[in-house]
Protein backbone atom coordinates (compact mmCIF):
# COMPACT_ATOMS: atom_id res chain seq x y z
CA UNK A 1 0.00 0.00 0.00
CA UNK A 2 1.48 3.49 -0.81
CA UNK A 3 1.54 6.04 2.49
CA UNK A 4 1.07 9.53 1.40
CA UNK A 5 3.81 11.85 0.58
CA UNK A 6 6.12 13.16 3.17
CA UNK A 7 5.79 16.89 4.93
CA UNK A 8 8.44 18.29 2.39
CA UNK A 9 6.10 17.21 -0.34
CA UNK A 10 3.26 19.01 0.65
CA UNK A 11 5.36 22.02 0.92
CA UNK A 12 6.54 22.45 -2.37
CA UNK A 13 3.00 20.74 -3.97
CA UNK A 14 1.55 24.04 -5.26
CA UNK A 15 4.69 25.59 -6.48
CA UNK A 16 6.78 23.18 -7.74
CA UNK A 17 4.50 20.01 -9.57
CA UNK A 18 7.41 18.99 -11.49
CA UNK A 19 6.66 15.53 -11.46
CA UNK A 20 3.27 14.86 -11.99
CA UNK A 21 2.70 10.80 -10.56
CA UNK A 22 -0.11 9.30 -12.73
CA UNK A 23 0.11 5.35 -12.18
CA UNK A 24 -1.67 5.80 -9.15
CA UNK A 25 -1.23 2.79 -6.65
CA UNK A 26 -3.31 2.46 -3.30
CA UNK A 27 -4.15 5.09 -1.40
CA UNK A 28 -5.50 3.93 1.77
CA UNK A 29 -2.93 2.37 4.15
CA UNK A 30 -4.36 -0.44 5.83
CA UNK A 31 -4.26 0.45 10.24
CA UNK A 32 -3.32 3.98 9.52
CA UNK A 33 -4.86 6.88 11.02
CA UNK A 34 -4.05 10.06 13.55
CA UNK A 35 -3.27 6.93 16.19
CA UNK A 36 -4.21 4.13 17.58
CA UNK A 37 -6.06 5.65 20.17
CA UNK A 38 -8.51 7.70 18.26
CA UNK A 39 -9.76 5.04 15.55
CA UNK A 40 -12.88 3.36 16.96
CA UNK A 41 -15.33 0.96 16.21
CA UNK A 42 -19.00 0.86 16.48
CA UNK A 43 -19.25 0.65 19.94
CA UNK A 44 -17.56 3.67 20.96
CA UNK A 45 -19.89 5.87 18.50
CA UNK A 46 -22.88 4.21 20.21
CA UNK A 47 -26.07 6.70 20.51
CA UNK A 48 -29.74 6.90 21.24
CA UNK A 49 -31.82 7.10 17.51
CA UNK A 50 -31.88 11.05 16.40
CA UNK A 51 -35.01 12.35 14.88
CA UNK A 52 -35.28 13.73 11.48
CA UNK A 53 -35.23 17.37 10.83
CA UNK A 54 -37.59 18.90 7.70
CA UNK A 55 -35.82 20.89 5.91
CA UNK A 56 -35.97 24.51 4.32
CA UNK A 57 -39.19 24.87 2.90
CA UNK A 58 -38.91 24.21 -0.81
CA UNK A 59 -35.55 22.55 -0.55
CA UNK A 60 -33.84 19.06 0.48
CA UNK A 61 -31.14 19.15 2.99
CA UNK A 62 -28.31 18.15 0.39
CA UNK A 63 -29.81 21.65 -1.40
CA UNK A 64 -27.86 23.31 1.52
CA UNK A 65 -24.25 23.67 0.89
CA UNK A 66 -21.58 25.35 2.08
CA UNK A 67 -18.15 26.09 2.97
CA UNK A 68 -16.05 24.62 5.93
CA UNK A 69 -13.31 27.02 7.85
CA UNK A 70 -11.20 23.75 7.06
CA UNK A 71 -11.67 24.71 3.29
CA UNK A 72 -14.13 21.18 2.96
CA UNK A 73 -17.70 21.83 1.42
CA UNK A 74 -20.27 20.30 3.87
CA UNK A 75 -23.85 19.27 2.58
CA UNK A 76 -26.86 19.08 4.78
CA UNK A 77 -28.41 20.37 7.93
CA UNK A 78 -25.82 22.74 9.84
CA UNK A 79 -27.17 21.62 13.04
CA UNK A 80 -27.10 17.89 12.47
CA UNK A 81 -26.36 15.70 15.75
CA UNK A 82 -24.20 13.50 13.23
CA UNK A 83 -21.40 15.40 11.32
CA UNK A 84 -19.28 12.88 9.07
CA UNK A 85 -16.15 13.98 7.37
CA UNK A 86 -14.31 12.88 4.76
CA UNK A 87 -10.69 13.38 4.08
CA UNK A 88 -10.20 12.24 -0.19
CA UNK A 89 -8.07 12.37 -2.44
CA UNK A 90 -10.02 13.33 -6.61
CA UNK A 91 -7.26 11.03 -7.60
CA UNK A 92 -7.73 7.87 -5.27
CA UNK A 93 -9.30 5.13 -6.47
CA UNK A 94 -10.52 3.95 -2.83
CA UNK A 95 -12.10 7.22 -2.76
CA UNK A 96 -13.77 6.42 -5.93
CA UNK A 97 -15.40 3.48 -4.87
CA UNK A 98 -16.44 4.76 -1.92
CA UNK A 99 -18.11 7.53 -3.97
CA UNK A 100 -19.61 5.03 -6.22
CA UNK A 101 -21.19 2.41 -3.81
CA UNK A 102 -21.88 5.44 -0.69
CA UNK A 103 -23.04 8.68 -2.26
CA UNK A 104 -26.15 8.20 -3.22
CA UNK A 105 -27.14 5.96 -0.01
CA UNK A 106 -25.21 8.72 1.75
CA UNK A 107 -27.22 11.62 0.77
CA UNK A 108 -30.57 9.82 0.22
CA UNK A 109 -31.07 8.10 3.36
CA UNK A 110 -29.13 9.83 5.95
CA UNK A 111 -28.46 13.61 4.58
CA UNK A 112 -31.62 14.35 3.81
CA UNK A 113 -33.13 13.35 6.62
CA UNK A 114 -31.75 16.25 8.46
CA UNK A 115 -29.85 13.64 10.76
CA UNK A 116 -25.88 13.76 9.56
CA UNK A 117 -24.22 16.53 7.59
CA UNK A 118 -21.75 15.97 4.61
CA UNK A 119 -17.90 17.57 4.44
CA UNK A 120 -15.83 16.15 2.15
CA UNK A 121 -12.37 18.02 2.58
CA UNK A 122 -9.74 17.62 -0.31
CA UNK A 123 -6.53 16.03 0.60
CA UNK A 124 -4.11 16.18 -2.37
CA UNK A 125 -2.27 13.24 -2.59
CA UNK A 126 -0.85 13.44 -5.86
CA UNK A 127 -0.07 16.09 -7.72
CA UNK A 128 -2.97 16.33 -9.96
CA UNK A 129 -4.80 16.84 -7.13
CA UNK A 130 -3.69 20.23 -7.02
CA UNK A 131 -5.62 21.62 -10.34
CA UNK A 132 -8.70 19.01 -9.83
CA UNK A 133 -9.05 20.55 -6.57
CA UNK A 134 -8.88 23.99 -7.80
CA UNK A 135 -11.34 23.55 -10.30
CA UNK A 136 -14.00 21.90 -8.31
CA UNK A 137 -13.81 24.64 -5.53
CA UNK A 138 -14.31 27.22 -8.63
CA UNK A 139 -17.93 25.91 -9.47
CA UNK A 140 -20.55 27.51 -7.29
CA UNK A 141 -20.97 25.38 -3.59
CA UNK A 142 -24.40 23.72 -4.78
CA UNK A 143 -22.38 22.71 -8.06
CA UNK A 144 -19.19 21.18 -5.65
CA UNK A 145 -20.63 17.58 -5.00
CA UNK A 146 -21.72 16.60 -7.91
CA UNK A 147 -18.47 17.65 -9.78
CA UNK A 148 -16.80 15.54 -7.29
CA UNK A 149 -19.16 12.71 -8.07
CA UNK A 150 -18.50 13.49 -11.71
CA UNK A 151 -15.04 12.98 -11.07
CA UNK A 152 -14.86 9.75 -9.23
CA UNK A 153 -17.32 8.18 -11.56
CA UNK A 154 -15.06 9.05 -14.51
CA UNK A 155 -11.81 8.69 -12.95
CA UNK A 156 -10.48 5.85 -14.98
CA UNK A 157 -10.78 7.91 -17.88
CA UNK A 158 -9.70 11.04 -16.95
CA UNK A 159 -6.29 9.53 -15.73
CA UNK A 160 -6.26 7.82 -18.80
CA UNK A 161 -6.52 11.08 -21.08
CA UNK A 162 -4.25 12.72 -18.34
CA UNK A 163 -1.96 10.50 -19.41
CA UNK A 164 -1.61 11.81 -22.34
CA UNK A 165 -0.58 15.34 -21.59
CA UNK A 166 1.84 14.22 -19.14
CA UNK A 167 4.97 15.42 -20.97
CA UNK A 168 3.38 18.97 -22.03
CA UNK A 169 2.03 18.93 -18.60
CA UNK A 170 5.97 18.19 -16.51
CA UNK A 171 7.19 21.29 -19.48
CA UNK A 172 4.61 23.27 -17.90
CA UNK A 173 6.34 22.94 -14.54
CA UNK A 174 8.96 25.56 -15.19
CA UNK A 175 6.35 28.47 -16.21
CA UNK A 176 5.89 31.16 -14.14
CA UNK A 177 2.93 30.23 -11.35
CA UNK A 178 -0.03 31.71 -13.21
CA UNK A 179 0.29 30.05 -16.52
CA UNK A 180 1.23 27.08 -14.98
CA UNK A 181 -1.57 24.94 -13.55
CA UNK A 182 -3.85 26.72 -16.99
CA UNK A 183 -1.49 24.76 -19.07
CA UNK A 184 -0.83 21.59 -16.89
CA UNK A 185 -5.17 21.44 -16.97
CA UNK A 186 -5.68 22.40 -20.18
CA UNK A 187 -2.88 19.80 -21.50
CA UNK A 188 -4.53 16.79 -19.24
CA UNK A 189 -8.12 17.76 -20.67
CA UNK A 190 -9.22 19.07 -16.72
CA UNK A 191 -10.23 21.95 -18.41
CA UNK A 192 -12.41 20.44 -21.10
CA UNK A 193 -14.12 17.63 -18.64
CA UNK A 194 -15.37 20.88 -16.25
CA UNK A 195 -16.52 23.19 -19.56
CA UNK A 196 -18.47 20.21 -20.04
CA UNK A 197 -19.68 20.16 -16.95
CA UNK A 198 -20.99 24.11 -16.27
CA UNK A 199 -17.40 25.29 -15.36
CA UNK A 200 -16.65 27.35 -18.28
CA UNK A 201 -13.06 27.50 -19.79
CA UNK A 202 -12.55 31.31 -18.89
CA UNK A 203 -13.85 30.69 -15.60
CA UNK A 204 -11.17 27.34 -15.18
CA UNK A 205 -8.33 29.65 -16.34
CA UNK A 206 -9.34 32.24 -14.07
CA UNK A 207 -9.33 29.87 -10.67
CA UNK A 208 -6.15 27.83 -12.12
CA UNK A 209 -4.48 31.02 -13.09
CA UNK A 210 -4.48 32.18 -9.30
CA UNK A 211 -1.56 31.28 -7.30
CA UNK A 212 -3.08 31.61 -4.30
CA UNK A 213 -5.61 29.26 -4.95
CA UNK A 214 -3.01 26.60 -5.94
CA UNK A 215 -1.06 27.31 -2.37
CA UNK A 216 -3.79 27.01 -0.73
CA UNK A 217 -4.27 23.40 -1.51
CA UNK A 218 -0.87 22.55 -0.69
CA UNK A 219 -1.52 23.94 2.72
CA UNK A 220 -4.24 22.35 3.26
CA UNK A 221 -2.83 18.99 2.62
CA UNK A 222 0.10 19.94 5.03
CA UNK A 223 -2.02 21.05 7.13
CA UNK A 224 -4.06 17.51 7.34
CA UNK A 225 -0.50 15.44 7.39
CA UNK A 226 -0.06 17.60 10.15
CA UNK A 227 -3.05 16.22 12.05
CA UNK A 228 -2.19 12.89 11.51
CA UNK A 229 -4.47 11.67 8.33
CA UNK A 230 -2.09 9.59 6.31
CA UNK A 231 -4.76 7.84 4.05
CA UNK A 232 -7.72 8.28 2.48
CA UNK A 233 -10.44 8.15 2.53
CA UNK A 234 -9.96 8.95 5.38
CA UNK A 235 -13.20 8.58 7.41
CA UNK A 236 -14.55 10.88 10.85
CA UNK A 237 -17.99 10.68 12.86
CA UNK A 238 -18.47 13.39 15.01
CA UNK A 239 -14.62 14.42 15.28
CA UNK A 240 -13.48 10.72 15.52
CA UNK A 241 -11.77 8.50 13.24
CA UNK A 242 -13.90 5.42 12.34
CA UNK A 243 -12.45 1.79 10.98
CA UNK A 244 -14.16 2.23 7.80
CA UNK A 245 -12.77 2.88 4.36
CA UNK A 246 -16.22 1.57 2.28
CA UNK A 247 -19.45 2.34 2.36
CA UNK A 248 -21.16 -1.41 3.88
CA UNK A 249 -18.42 -0.47 6.91
CA UNK A 250 -19.27 3.15 7.39
CA UNK A 251 -23.33 2.69 7.42
CA UNK A 252 -23.94 0.54 10.61
CA UNK A 253 -21.65 3.30 12.20
CA UNK A 254 -23.91 5.81 10.98
CA UNK A 255 -26.54 3.84 12.27
CA UNK A 256 -25.04 3.19 15.96
CA UNK A 257 -23.81 6.47 16.27
CA UNK A 258 -27.92 7.10 16.05
CA UNK A 259 -28.72 7.38 12.56
CA UNK A 260 -31.44 5.21 12.49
Amino acid sequence: MTAIPARTRFRHLALACAALPLALAACHKADSGPDASSSNTAGSLTNAPVASVAPPAGKAWSDVVSATPQDGMVMGNPQAPIKLVEYGSLSCPHCAHFAETGFKPLVSKYVDSGKVSYEYRSFAIHSIDVPLTVLVRCASPQAFFGLVEQLYTNQPALITRAQQGDKQAQAAAGLPPAQRFVTIADAMGFTEFFSARGVSTDQAHACLADPAAAERVAKDAQSFSDQGVDSTPTLMINGTKVDAVAWNELEPLLQKAGAR
